[in-house]
């Protein structure tokens, strides 16, 4: 099993940063792909980010590319996400998985494990 628990959310005005973390513990972390997904009040959970084992690959959404940076640090079991230029369309609750695999999907499907979320708020 796989424990994760994500931290650093809050409120941030628009054009601010905010840096989650995602600390696991449980399944060897080094050898799991780790996704970040949020979820917006009345819509689906969605794809933000994803990193893979070793942290030589990362893949993001659109909406996110360029203002959003994923990375991992292996000895600390630690998962983070770098928001910046953050906009109010940005507010979500944030939630890490982990995946069974190397695989770094793109859907919720691809991973068994989640953490308990952390909101962010953007304000406008």
């Amino acid at each position: 099993q796989v424990q994760l628990v994500e931290s650093g959310g809050g409120l941030a005005q628009a054009g601010g940063s905010l840096r989650l973390s995602c600390a696991a513990s449980g399944r060897a972390f080094s050898s799991t792909a780790i996704g970040w997904f949020r979820q917006a009040p009345g819509k689906e959970r969605a794809f933000v980010a994803a990193i893979s084992r070793s942290g030589g690959s990362t893949y993001y959404a659109d909406s996110v590319k360029g203002r959003f940076t994923i990375s991992r640090d292996n000895p600390k079991n630690t998962v983070y996400l770098q928001m910046n230029s953050l906009k109010p369309e940005d507010t979500a609750v944030y939630y890490c998985a982990a995946a069974p695999s190397p695989i770094m999907a793109v859907t919720t499907r691809g991973y068994d494990y989640w953490g308990q979320g952390t909101q962010v708020t953007v304000s406008s």
